[in-house]
């Protein structure tokens, strides 16, 4: 059973600025809740336990206030009679937790990185799931992703990336999955149509298995980018770990994927939500 998740939270959100001056992009409202919870709630659902949060070195971090209890409030509701919103206020199960990780804006740039600084922080050599801040899959009457990703792998040795469909005319913007037998062969980075090997589109969710998680630990130690050079992508360690023999597995889910980086994106994920 997979019991712990790595959530990168950190970097300035530069897309949506001016609203990221003042508000984290992943803590930007969708429907009553923000973004990040989402894919919290989603994977403590499936049973994940730890929660690996890479944040910015900002304080105060709103990630981390929005998950403590807030004794204050907790005393007003009781007060006022208003017992029944203390649910509402408490974002966090008592067996659940979330471990914070600090990660430089300055410093390395890329998927890879916060993966890395939690893996070595940590310790890690267990499968993990890894699902990015700042978007989700919205499936509320069907399979979770992260319960896809989960039923995908065979045993703790395999890795697995989920895939989401969509119109093989629009893929030009996305890293486009190519598979054989249910498997991982690649990932084509913004192919045209005719060039694109599938209609799934990488999302950035995956389960790493402790084999790939050091392939990502290595690459990151390894390699010394420039500011202005290529950034660390996951993509990368990941090659490696399947021209390598690893296996990696393809999940795929009905829901929608809903991505708050943008603001066209986000404003479809509260109509969706909402609507």
């Amino acid at each position: 059973m997979i019991t712990k998740a790595i959530i990168p939270v950190a970097g300035w959100g530069t897309r949506r600025l001016p609203i990221t001056k003042i508000i984290e992009k992943s803590m930007l409202p969708v429907g009553n809740r923000p973004l990040v919870d989402y894919s919290v709630q989603e994977l403590i659902k499936a049973g994940v336990k730890d929660i690996y949060m890479v944040i910015s070195n900002v304080e105060p971090c709103q990630v981390q206030e929005f998950y403590k209890d807030n004794l204050a409030l907790n005393q007003y509701l009781i007060d006022r009679g208003k017992e029944d919103r203390l649910a509402l206020a408490k974002t966090l199960p008592d067996d659940v937790t979330i471990h914070y990780t600090i990660q430089d804006p300055a410093g390395k740039y890329g998927t890879a990185v916060p993966i890395a600084m939690v893996v070595k922080e940590y310790s890690l050599d267990e499968p993990v799931l890894v699902f990015m801040g700042d978007d989700f899959i919205w499936n509320p009457d069907g399979e979770s992703a992260a319960t896809a990703l989960i039923k995908s792998v065979k045993d703790d040795s395999e890795s697995a990336i989920l895939g989401v469909e969509i119109d093989k005319n629009k893929v030009e913007k996305y890293g486009v999955l190519s598979e054989k037998d249910g498997k991982l062969v690649g990932v084509v980075e913004k192919p045209t149509p005719k060039e694109a090997p599938s209609n799934l589109i990488n999302v950035s969710k995956y389960i790493l298995a402790p084999e790939l998680l050091q392939k990502i630990v290595d690459y990151v130690d390894s390699h010394d980018f420039g500011p202005l050079d290529q950034e660390y992508m996951i993509t990368d360690p990941i090659d490696d770990y399947i021209k390598n023999g690893g296996t990696m597995r393809i999940a795929t889910t009905e829901g929608e994927y809903l991505d708050g980086g943008s603001v066209e994106g986000w404003l479809h994920a509260n109509n969706v939500v909402c609507g």
